[in-house]
């Protein structure tokens, strides 16, 4: 590579011999400048989320240093592509974009005004390269996957990374990869208030996204997409607050919304952030000493909360 995440860094990038199908290595790159170091890190990052939806639902996800800034889906690639810009159109510019269907010329023509780093998906129009043509610099990459039934939806089948590895002072830290997807079954109400099918479906999403945003992580969502995502801050309550100034910013109303938070809430603090906002139905791991605190908390402020018993920090 021509040199790593800074410039005064060397880089290279090396592919596994035999790479999982559909993984970023066996992208066709159609046009575009040569991938940077940074451009792989964030491509990968937002591929392997918008993996994670439906297939059978169109689905776009937005990254910038790593964290997804704007997810949703839609009955179109256009749809799901305006309602993920809509979170956060300040951080989506430079951003990398992926898609878990065709890319056809009414979504290329909105992506093109934009600048965009990375644009990927499984599949684009003949009209949706002419568009992109015009965008020479633009890295246009070209993956194809296969659809299966999975549980009454359709799931990409798609192979999975076995291991992470990440470079410790002399050493490696080498763990099984974060797999791990729940599915309704496995969610657990803890509350007086139940969350409805339609706040279920919107905190699987939730759920989903949150998997993807580093540590710690608070998103908002409704209606199919990101309202606000905090991401990255030391105090879960932080997380919290960013993500809901960014619906502000974005003019995006977090009333009846619902919220993920990777790890459990370890006060009522945090819970109390995102009621304030205006959420309806949290999802969180739970697994806290204080679990029975949030929960009474939670049954104060009338609202939903559903455990997962899993956790997803995200480093």
């Amino acid at each position: 590579l021509r040199y790593g995440e800074n410039p005064h860094q060397s880089a290279a990038f090396y592919r596994d011999l035999h790479p999982a199908p559909g993984s970023l290595v066996s992208a066709t790159q159609l046009q575009g400048k040569e991938l940077s170091y940074n451009n792989i890190a964030d491509a990968d990052a937002a591929w392997e989320c918008v993996k994670s939806f439906d297939a059978a639902t169109p689905c776009c996800v937005i990254v910038k240093h790593a964290n997804p800034c704007g997810v949703a889906i839609g009955g179109s690639a256009a749809e799901a592509y305006d309602k993920a810009l809509k979170t956060d159109p300040t951080s989506a510019f430079g951003g990398i974009i992926a898609f878990n269907t065709t890319v056809d010329g009414a979504t290329a023509t909105r992506v093109a005004k934009q600048f965009v780093e990375v644009l990927i998906a499984p599949a684009f129009s003949d009209e949706a390269r002419a568009v992109f043509k015009a965008k020479a610099n633009t890295r246009v990459l070209q993956i194809a996957l296969d659809g299966v039934e999975r549980d009454g939806k359709t799931a990409w089948a798609r192979g999975r990374n076995m291991h992470d590895v990440k470079r410790v002072g002399s050493g490696l830290l080498i763990q099984s990869a974060d797999n791990r997807e729940i599915d309704r079954a496995e969610l657990k109400v803890v509350t007086v208030k139940q969350p409805t099918p339609q706040q279920l479906d919107d905190l699987l999403f939730a759920w989903t996204v949150a998997k993807y945003v580093k540590s710690n992580a608070i998103v908002f969502c409704g209606g199919g997409m990101t309202l606000g995502v905090g991401a990255g801050q030391m105090s879960r309550i932080d997380s919290a607050r960013i993500a809901s100034i960014k619906a502000e910013n974005a003019g995006l109303t977090l009333g009846g919304s619902v919220v993920a938070s990777d790890a459990f809430f370890p006060f009522r603090d945090g819970l109390d952030v995102v009621v304030d906002a205006g959420a309806a139905c949290v999802i969180q791991p739970g697994g806290s000493v204080r679990d029975d605190e949030v929960i009474a908390a939670a049954n104060e402020r009338g609202i939903a909360m559903v455990l997962t018993g899993v956790r997803h920090f995200r480093h």
